[in-house]
């Protein structure tokens, strides 16, 4: 039987992310040690297709591990997630090492899956089917505290925008029960966390599915707010068309729920905002973010963005621009627009050409680079709180350790704190001394 080691490579989103951790803490509760790909007996590959080329990404990689590990009858690979949902049993003929093929549904029976073809080196297995309800997950070691965990509180998504293969490969929307979230974040806070995120391809839309129990996103997010040990909340992704007045309200009457939002615009163009199914004018947009300023008017804004969605003019990618300006996003994930199997927008014939889409791109991400710019130079000299992660990449100071946290806004901040001593999960005040492109540098009262 192959060793009981693994190793996990992960792409995409940060629910991937948080899947890949989950598991990894089950393998070891089971037993498995983690090692490097060279030496695992068990490599998994938890796979995104949401951006360009996924498919070919995946079987890059696949050539890549052929490679590390001489083609090894005794490695066990497996693909998981959407790429695995997408492709299916097709991705067996990719590699004869592909012994096990999870979709976004199966996951919650990988680990069992990898003891059962361990323990038989000639079957192959595939769980794609796509469930009715959230198939709740075992408990996952986890080997130290941790300041910030993720909880998710659904699955899937009902939107349908025509650019997105989400419906497709996480399957419809599937929410958690009330009191499973409650007792992971529970768990989560007995073991020291202090801040919780949730998790949720349309996080506003909680509850509103078959799998639903009555309770509202905002609903929920007031009972999380009130566990003990709980300092900060956070959720992404909210969807603008579904986030209603108690979603706004919410930034008033929640001091745990941090002062940073993720709202994807995609684009600043009715035209093409209309194309893309989204259900909201940029004026929709605008007034939302207003709104939202009201309630909370030290909020900061992230958004994700699309450029060159078919059928975008130069006049509607002004709009984008326009439009960014106004909300003035800290930050933004933006990418030049791909077609993906399934999603309508890849039967609309105006595609915009390459190098088109390549410039708008670049001119988009350098007014990106000016706004988060000056957000960043804005909080210097400004108090703030910050929940320390981990020590510093690099040490500064003889007489202190430098250390790494984020504040409210989830910006990392580099700090000063006195040696000797483990400051994970603290929180700290501090003064903002210094912008750099993407962090921030601040000074502790007594601390050198």
């Amino acid at each position: 039987m192959p060793k009981k080691t693994y190793h996990i490579i992960t792409f995409g989103c940060q629910m991937n992310v948080h899947d890949s951790h989950w598991l990894a803490g089950v393998l070891t509760k089971r037993g498995f040690a983690q090692a490097p790909a060279e030496s695992a007996g068990v490599i998994l590959l938890n796979t995104c297709s949401v951006r360009e080329k996924p498919e070919q990404k995946v079987l890059s990689a696949l050539g890549r591990i052929r490679q590390i590990t001489g083609g090894s009858s005794d490695v066990l690979v497996g693909v998981l997630g959407c790429v695995a949902q997408q492709l299916g049993d097709a991705l067996f003929e990719k590699s004869s090492q592909v012994r096990l093929i999870v979709g976004t549904d199966g996951l919650a029976g990988a680990p069992q899956a990898i003891e059962d073809l361990l323990l038989n080196p000639r079957q192959r297995l595939s769980l794609l089917d796509f469930t009715r309800h959230y198939v709740e997950r075992e408990d996952g070691e986890t080997s130290s505290p941790v300041p910030s965990a993720h909880v998710t509180i659904m699955q899937g998504c009902d939107n349908f925008c025509t650019y997105c293969i989400v419906p497709f490969t996480r399957g419809r929307q599937k929410s958690r029960t009330t009191e499973a979230i409650l007792g992971e974040c529970r768990t989560v806070l007995g073991r020291g966390t202090r801040e919780i995120t949730l998790l949720g391809q349309n996080v506003n839309a909680f509850g509103q599915d078959k799998s639903g129990d009555g309770t509202t996103f905002s609903q929920l997010l007031g009972r999380v707010a009130s566990l003990p040990g709980l300092a900060r909340l956070r959720y992404v992704t909210p969807h603008p068309k579904d986030m209603g007045e108690g979603d706004i309200r919410d930034f008033a009457r929640l001091p745990q729920l941090c002062p940073r939002l993720h709202l994807p615009l995609q684009s600043g163009s009715d035209q093409v905002l209309s194309r893309m199914r989204r259900g909201y004018t940029r004026s929709d947009f605008l007034t939302l973010v207003d709104r939202l300023r009201k309630a909370r008017p030290d909020l900061a804004l992230s958004t994700d963005l699309i450029v060159g969605f078919p059928g975008e003019s130069e006049e509607d990618f002004e709009d984008t621009l326009n439009t960014m300006r106004e909300c003035a996003f800290m930050s933004s994930f933006s990418f030049c627009y791909s077609d993906r199997p399934g999603a309508r927008a890849s039967l609309y014939p105006d595609k915009v050409p390459s190098p088109v889409a390549q410039e708008r791109l670049l001119r988009l991400q350098s007014l990106q680079e000016d706004l988060a710019s000056r957000w960043l130079q804005g909080r210097v000299g400004q108090e703030t709180r910050l929940l320390i992660e981990h020590p510093s990449p690099k040490q500064e100071c003889a007489s202190s350790t430098s250390w790494q946290g984020r504040d409210p806004y989830g910006t990392p901040v580099h700090v000063h704190l006195p040696p000797q001593k483990d400051h994970t999960g603290c929180m700290v005040d501090a003064t903002i001394t210094l912008a750099k492109k993407h962090s921030l540098m601040a000074v502790c009262p007594g601390t050198p």
